[in-house]
């Protein structure tokens, strides 16, 4: 692996990051000079904001015919939100959850999920299936336009100390936040041709499959932003919206940036058996795991973070043995699925029963 693969790669990951905090920071003040509301901007610009990365990505693999390396990092980026960033955030402190997620968001996010496996099953996402997607996003930010509209005094005053913004109307400031929104779009361009070619590179170079770099460098490069905000989030105590920005993100890292991947693309997107067979079922369990961690008592808990975190490593280890061809990747693999797997699913339903149990005694 050379040094200017690595070179392309990183400044790639540099203009993304900087490109979406500046798509996120002008567009969210210009639409709060603008009258609109600080929690609808936490719900949809933000939260689709810090996908840009991963919309940048994809799409420009799509469009080069590199359907693995955008797969790859949508699925990737969707484990790597959840068992990473919301596993980190309980550690620094447990983190509530609010009905509305548990009610709608997660369950959307999770059928969102399930389509994505149906839609790959026959190795292709079609321009039509990609259609489904953006109706689907579309359909879902209404919904949640709507829904901002009943939110408690308390969420919304969560969401207006770290969103809002009182700057006026001056001609000034308008212009100042259209150029940060200009600024952040050609970053955004930029960064993700660097960073698609780099990672390519690095692929060949390492003998690793575009899917596996996808899932793992790219993945964890593209969700940055996410990090960012949801960690940072999490040790201001703004608990709404360290787990609505991630469940936010998954929908519409399927939805959206996978919807408009497929669409720009004439043949739609392929996608591989191996994703289908192993990493897109991975993003699935694990979507469907976040109901039954957040029933129990409405809270993620610093062991349930632990958990979470420990299964990414779990992830990227098989990854990473499965890309070098070790020997040892066939015994894992089923050490994992045989024991591992079936333990958690065991704990996990124990706990949301001892959960329900205590809901129900209570007064």
């Amino acid at each position: 692996m050379g040094l200017q693969e690595i070179l392309f790669f990183l400044s790639g990951l540099f203009l993304l990051v900087i490109g979406a905090e500046a798509l996120v920071r002008g567009s969210s003040r210009l639409a709060a000079i603008a009258g609109v509301s600080p929690l609808v901007i936490g719900l949809t610009i933000v939260a689709f904001g810090t996908s840009s990365p991963e919309t940048a990505v994809s799409v420009v693999s799509s469009i080069k015919g590199q359907a693995d390396l955008s797969v790859g990092n949508v699925v990737g980026s969707n484990i790597f939100n959840i068992l990473c960033i919301l596993g980190l955030s309980a550690l620094i402190i447990p983190l509530g959850v609010s009905r509305q997620l548990i009610r709608f968001d997660v369950p959307v996010m999770i059928l969102s999920s399930a389509l994505l496996f149906l839609f790959g099953l026959n190795g292709n996402i079609s321009r039509g299936e990609g259609v489904i997607f953006l109706t689907g996003i579309f359909a879902y930010t209404g919904i949640l336009l709507y829904k901002s509209k009943k939110e408690s005094a308390a969420i919304k005053e969560e969401y207006e100390k770290e969103f809002g913004f009182h700057n006026g109307r001056s001609l000034k400031k308008w212009a100042v936040n259209i150029l940060l929104i200009i600024i952040g779009l050609a970053l955004l361009v930029i960064g993700s041709k660097w960073l698609v070619d780099g990672a390519t590179a690095m692929a060949r170079s390492l003998g690793a499959s575009e899917l596996i770099v996808g899932l793992t460098i790219v993945a964890a490069g593209t969700s940055l932003p996410e990090l960012a905000t949801s960690v940072l989030a999490s040790i201001r105590g703004e608990r709404d919206i360290a787990v609505g920005n991630i469940i936010g993100s998954n929908v519409y890292n399927i939805l959206g940036v996978l919807g408009l991947s497929s669409v720009v693309n004439a043949g739609g997107i392929k996608v591989s058996r191996a994703a289908t067979a192993f990493d897109i079922p991975v993003m699935a369990a694990v979507a469907a795991a976040c109901l039954p961690v957040f029933l129990t008592g409405r809270m993620i808990s610093r062991w349930e973070g632990a958990l979470f975190f420990a299964y990414y490593l779990a992830y990227t280890a098989y990854l990473i043995l499965l890309a070098t061809g070790h020997h040892f990747t066939g015994a894992y693999a089923f050490w994992f699925s045989s024991a591992i797997i079936p333990a958690t699913i065991v704990v996990l339903l124990f706990t949301l029963i001892s959960g329900l149990r205590r809901a129900r005694r209570k007064p």
